[in-house]
């Protein structure tokens, strides 16, 4: 005579036949064990933070082997072995970032959710004529001829709206100009695609990054292209656009302002909307008075938290004023400031105090 089992082997047989099952679509679609757990049950953030783990820890095995590639073909003994302590030293660094991002990108899940991220992006929710917008963002001015000019150190940072528009997954977008200076030299130029949501919203759908840098004993001494590192567009390889700056901000509210895995993950915090100098100390730090007062007298200035589990800890503090957008960045761990210098958006613009 067979008896039934009881509640307790009952619940056990369904954790062997769910484990064995998990174990089973695991190997059959190539994800790590870890993964498939938090798709069954929905967590598809955390699954996704938990794909990228893995991917990390790939690219840092293939990373660290074609390193030893290069180490084998040294000739000098002393060389060889210092090439491959170097080697080794930089997977110990780059597998404790691989860590580092996964905690940062679980944290996020914590923050916006877990389900998965796949924003609309309908043609017909956008404006196709950037001189006249439906409801233009007041903290986001986009125009064909505005400028913006900023300053900080030695760097030097230009930013056009253009002439030009970018279809992108049949979204009409503007196309930014973003050029960065050092000492006089261009280290990166970026065109920026943004589209603006009749809404208000403004979001981002891609960037063409070019990095480029100077060595030493080139003649002629040009800049060099030698990255472009943080490139994407909505609708390759999977990349998807974010919001860059909502019409309506709220403090407390997270955005991914771009989804690009591995890639370009920045994200934004709305810490104020009423923000005015002299009140948060925290807000204050680093903030120019002069420049805050010229701008938001009136309690009425958005501060930003800009930050990417790409680069754990690191973060920036962006002040946005009616009329005028983006004015200050602020970087505390580093005690950096950018501030605006030059802009032709707002009759303000002529006011902008010297840095």
């Amino acid at each position: 005579m067979q008896h039934s089992p009881d509640g307790a082997t009952r619940r056990s047989c369904r954790g062997h036949v769910r484990g064995w099952a998990t174990r089973s679509l695991a190997a059959a679609v190539g994800f790590a064990p870890g993964v498939v757990p938090a798709i069954v049950e929905g967590r598809f953030c955390s699954a996704t933070a938990a794909a990228q783990l893995d991917a990390c820890r790939f690219e840092v095995r293939e990373d660290f082997l074609t390193a030893k590639a290069v180490c084998i073909n040294v000739s000098d003994d002393e060389e060889r072995n210092e090439c491959v302590d170097e080697a080794e030293a930089a997977r110990v660094e780059a597998r404790a970032l691989c860590r580092e991002q996964y905690a940062a990108r679980r944290d996020l899940c914590g923050e916006i959710g877990e389900a998965r991220y796949d924003p609309g992006f309908d043609p017909a929710d956008f404006d196709d004529d950037f001189t006249d917008l439906t409801t233009p963002n007041p903290f986001f001015p986009l125009a064909p001829g505005h400028h913006w000019e900023f300053a900080g150190g030695e760097e030097r940072i230009v930013i056009e709206v253009l002439d030009e528009t970018k279809l992108v997954e049949g979204v009409t977008c503007i196309v930014v100009n973003d050029r960065v200076e050092v000492a006089g030299e261009v280290i990166e130029d970026t065109d920026d695609w943004f589209a603006h949501a009749r809404s208000g919203d403004v979001l981002y759908c891609g960037e063409e990054v070019k990095d480029f840098e100077t060595f030493a004993g080139d003649v002629p001494a040009l800049p060099e292209l030698i990255r472009i590192d943080g490139s994407f567009k909505a609708g390759r390889d999977g990349d998807k656009p974010g919001i860059l700056f909502p019409i309506a901000p709220a403090p407390g509210e997270v955005h991914r302002q771009e989804f690009s895995a591995g890639n370009a993950e920045d994200v934004i915090r709305i810490l104020s909307t009423t923000y005015r100098y002299g009140v948060d100390p925290e807000l204050d730090e680093l903030v120019p008075p002069e420049l805050a007062e010229l701008f938001c007298s009136a309690g009425d200035c958005v501060v930003t938290y800009d930050f990417s589990p790409l680069s754990p800890g690191a973060f920036e503090r962006k002040y946005y004023a009616r009329g005028i957008g983006r004015f200050l960045e602020t970087n505390p761990p580093d005690a950096e400031v950018v501030r605006l210098v030059d802009c032709n958006v707002d009759p303000r613009c002529a006011l902008l105090p010297s840095p």
